[in-house]
């Protein structure tokens, strides 16, 4: 079974940064894999915010943190990363890591969160004025 842990959530001043962290366990290789963040913050539906294609590091992200957030990976770790930059208080949410095997990367399909059956637990990004 996979799964999904994350880690790095915490307490920023806006235009601060933080780096969350989605260790991945359960499968001998994740290159088949789509890795994603999508958020949700209170009274919102769960959002689509970054994914990366594990072969290849093929990336997508919203339009509203183009530029400020940047999804990679680490092959050894198998582990995924979103370094955000700038933060805002709009981006105050609970970060989720999500996974799904299909190696179907078209940006319709990546950015649903119907398509993806592994998730984490969640971490909190809380973002103060």
């Amino acid at each position: 079974q996979v799964q999904l842990v994350e880690s790095g959530g915490g307490l920023v001043q806006a235009g601060g940064s933080l780096r969350l962290s989605c260790a991945a366990s359960g499968r001998r290789t994740f290159s088949s894999y789509t890795m994603s963040w999508f958020r949700q913050a209170p009274g919102k539906e769960r959002e689509f915010v970054a994914a990366m294609r594990w072969s290849g590091g093929s990336t997508y992200y919203t339009d509203s943190v183009k530029g400020r957030f940047f999804i990679s990976r680490d092959n050894a770790k198998t582990t995924v990363y979103l370094q955000m930059n700038g933060l805002k208080q709009e981006d105050t949410a609970v970060y989720y890591c999500a996974a799904r095997s299909n190696p179907n990367f078209d940006g319709s399909v990546v950015r649903s969160a119907n398509q993806y059956p592994y998730w984490g637990q969640g971490t909190q990004v809380t973002v103060s004025s």
